[in-house]
């Protein structure tokens, strides 16, 4: 694998696994606040960047030796409020800035995986943003989130709402494949 476009892929990794690690303490406080679907909104997105995480982290196997990993990321817990406008903030990041310069190297590099992976994690960010945009609505309104069931599918992190499509829009894995929230 080219070097700039590992890098790349081990930046896209630390910024999802430090993602995965703040939604589930930010859904803690939620559900304190008393935001039960807005913990359960942190919970499913941080799984899908569990998935996230996990894509580009095989993309790198056979990358080796110890790196230094920047990535972006909001540190602190709190209020519910403030929390889902730091989830909106780092999902636009990679909407607008990271993954759109990171998926330019990769083409250019022709490293087709790094190419998927990257897509895959683009798709879903877009989604989380929507969603989270709509629960900080909710909460500044005195409200929890109303949402359905959100499911994840657990090859590429897509996200949507209600039922699980019959095959995933966005990497084609049957409806099994995606876990309820």
């Amino acid at each position: 694998m080219h070097a700039m476009t590992a890098s790349n892929l081990r930046s896209a990794f630390g910024g999802e696994s430090m993602a995965h690690m703040r939604y589930i303490f930010w859904g803690e406080k939620a559900k304190e606040e008393g935001f039960p679907n807005v913990a359960r909104l942190f919970a499913a997105v941080s799984y899908a960047e569990q998935v996230h995480a996990g894509n580009h982290f095989k993309e790198l196997r056979n990358e080796s030796g110890g790196h230094d990993v920047l990535a972006g990321a909001g540190f602190g817990i709190g209020p519910t409020g403030e929390n889902l406008q730091g989830a909106i903030g780092g999902e636009l990041h990679e909407i607008n800035e990271m993954y759109p310069a990171f998926l330019a190297v990769a083409q250019l590099q022709e490293e087709r995986g790094a190419q998927r992976s990257m897509n895959w994690a683009l798709a879903a960010e877009k989604i989380h943003a929507a969603m989270f945009q709509a629960a900080k609505q909710a909460v500044d309104g005195g409200k929890d989130y109303q949402v359905g069931p959100i499911q994840i599918c657990d090859n590429c992190g897509y996200t949507t709402e209600g039922e699980a499509p019959d095959k995933c829009p966005v990497c084609g894995v049957p409806k099994d494949r995606f876990k309820k929230f």
